[in-house]
């Protein structure tokens, strides 16, 4: 549906290399904004907006499933097909635990007869662990893992953490952790042109913090993955404006978090205002958090956001 953003950016570099306005370790990193040409936005919709109707969740049965209105995964994507034919993002939590290639290339098939795009895939991981524990490479193989997934789904996206940071490990040693786990991993999707992108979340509470670890990554297939609802600071509209331009993915949240405290409804306007002046170009997933039935609130914040996405 989008060209590739990083062959845009990355061709921009080498011409900018070749005239001597960067040097050549820029070429290995997000260190600056992605260059597109344009901000084109599409919608759609986290698998995690019916977190509480899937039958399984992280591999065991859901005991929040509810009855009747227990669903797959391929009926999610015949929901979002039924819906305006939005991209669906297919969060890792709630595929069955006897997962396959078999299972995975039917979600692909489901999706494409049925004209749905698969905007990506989302995992729970904790990169905050030291080099060389065993914690560091479980999560590394599971991680990759599900970057093998989304080449089978033809996801092109796959959200990551940085992740809570384990006893005994400071701030400052966590965050050296993950960016060195993010290389690792970033390497391995870039070979399979897979997208990783590190969300605000966990420790990571804003655009500062964020775009510290993102900077530093040294590959081009790392970016952000915009949460509108998960800024902790005082005006979490400002740290849209700062991580936007260094989006590979956003998230949408119907409420914003202010500082630590309240809550407050989300902006919509506002935000999508901040994404076309970002120049930001992809996908805007509803990511439905509030605590009402899905299937009867997600349809008509759907239309609203396809609205929005049109311009």
């Amino acid at each position: 549906m989008f060209p590739d953003m990083t062959s845009t950016r990355r061709d921009w570099l080498f011409r900018s290399a070749a005239l001597g306005a960067l040097p050549a370790s820029s070429l290995f990193a997000v260190s600056d904004p992605y260059e597109r040409s344009g901000s084109r936005l599409a919608p759609a919709l986290a698998a995690y907006s019916f977190r509480n109707h899937f039958a399984f969740m992280r591999g065991s049965p859901n005991a929040k499933a509810e009855g009747e209105e227990t669903i797959d995964m391929p009926e999610f994507i015949r929901f979002c097909a039924e819906h305006g034919g939005v991209a669906a993002e297919l969060t890792s939590y709630f595929f069955p635990p006897e997962l396959d290639t078999t299972y995975l290339a039917d979600c692909r098939r489901i999706a494409h007869v049925n004209g749905v795009a698969i905007a990506g895939t989302a995992v729970g991981n904790n990169f905050s662990h030291p080099a060389g524990s065993p914690e560091r490479a479980e999560q590394m193989a599971y991680v990759k893992e599900w970057i093998d997934h989304a080449v089978v789904m033809g996801a092109p996206h796959v959200r990551v953490f940085a992740g809570k940071h384990p006893e005994g490990v400071s701030a400052e040693e966590a965050e050296r952790n993950a960016i060195e786990a993010l290389e690792e991993a970033g390497a391995y999707a870039g070979e399979r042109g897979i997208h990783l992108g590190i969300e605000n979340h966990d420790s990571i509470g804003t655009a500062d913090h964020l775009l510290r670890i993102v900077r530093a990554v040294k590959s081009p297939w790392v970016g952000v993955n915009l949460d509108t609802g998960n800024f902790r600071a005082p005006d979490p509209y400002a740290e849209m404006e700062a991580s936007a331009p260094f989006a590979v993915n956003v998230q949408l949240k119907t409420e914003l978090r202010i500082g630590d405290g309240d809550r407050e409804p989300a902006d919509f306007d506002r935000i999508f205002g901040i994404l076309r002046e970002a120049g930001y170009a992809g996908y805007v997933v509803l990511e439905y958090e509030e605590d009402k039935n899905p299937f009867e609130h997600v349809p008509a914040l759907l239309e609203k956001i396809g609205t929005l996405c049109e311009g």
